[in-house]
């Protein structure tokens, strides 16, 4: 997409042409998406999330609307990183937008390995670590909701990866700006956030949960305002890129987490809606700017006024 405006940042080193990054579980590995929009006019793109061996997910139903969100328990289905460097990753590359992987683990070796495999991958861009993932060898607790646990496996990735290293942290926590401060003390390049909310939702009539797994994660406008918070607290407390995501419909959504601080923003329930969505996002910018007469993004990151 031409523009007289400059739209491009750099996210600790994953340098895009401007500041909309589908997020990842929301847009597969590309080629879904494909048919629907020119994947060059994006500023990168975060692929399903990878695990060691390939998942199968859960039993559904997996998937729930909710009032302006959706819950969703899928369980980290994916292809596997094998099969990702294999298949998936050669059809990116006949692109030019910057591919980021998201990585998950079941222990911090796992992340480590992952991010071994894909330092050698080519076309790759950056990592993104979910550190959302239970943490098997500590009896199931999250990654994220632990700044030492969080901070070991930035530092495994870290040590066997030349690639931009980005955290995407969970929302699960009392004081998430903390864990942003812990991952940028490990030698994470930017943060990614909000994850998924833990939620759920019940048939009264058969008094059953609606997702078998019971509960799962809600995304969607319903969250948009704790991400915005969220986003805005960790951008205060960290020096590296702060990347927003949640809830994000439309271009006046994307404009807040800009002005509360974020340097660039993923879009993803919006996805399901409207696959052009992102595009849709990206002109509604780039009109906002023109209308305001400003030239540059950097002109809007972190301008809020309190």
């Amino acid at each position: 997409m031409q523009s007289d405006f400059d739209l491009s940042v750099d996210i600790g080193g994953v340098k895009i042409k401007n500041p909309i990054i589908t997020a990842s579980g929301t847009f597969g590995y590309g080629e879904e998406y494909a048919p629907f929009l020119d994947l060059n006019a994006l500023g990168a793109i975060v692929v399903k999330g990878l695990s060691l061996e390939p998942r199968m997910g859960n039993p559904p139903p997996r998937i729930i609307e909710t009032a302006s969100g959706m819950l969703n328990a899928i369980g980290l289905q994916n292809v596997g990183v094998h099969a990702f460097i294999e298949d998936k990753l050669p059809f990116l590359r006949t692109f030019d937008v910057p591919v980021i992987a998201n990585i998950l683990g079941d222990n911090a070796e796992d992340y480590q390995r992952i991010a071994e495999l894909l330092n050698d991958a080519t076309g790759l861009h950056g990592l993104e670590v979910n550190i959302s993932c239970p943490n098997v060898s500590k009896g199931g607790i999250a990654f994220g909701s632990h700044p030492e646990m969080a901070m070991d496996v930035v530092k495994r990735v870290k040590s066997v990866t030349a690639l931009p290293v980005i955290v995407k942290l969970t929302p699960n926590v009392t004081d998430v700006a903390l864990i942003a401060e812990a991952v940028e003390a490990a030698g994470a390049n930017a943060v990614s956030l909000i994850n998924t909310i833990t939620g759920m939702s019940i048939d009264i009539e058969k008094r059953v949960p609606h997702l078998k797994n019971i509960i799962g994660g809600l995304s969607g406008p319903a969250i948009k305002p704790v991400a915005l918070r969220m986003v805005w607290q960790v951008a205060n407390r960290v020096s590296i890129p702060v990347i927003g995501i949640g809830g994000i419909m439309d271009a006046n959504d994307a404009l807040e987490f800009l002005i509360a601080g974020a340097t660039a923003v993923q879009i993803g329930t919006a996805n399901f809606i409207n696959p052009q969505a992102s595009i849709h996002i990206l002109k509604g910018i780039i009109a906002f700017m023109d209308r305001q007469q400003i030239r540059s993004v950097h002109d809007l990151i972190g301008t809020l006024q309190c």
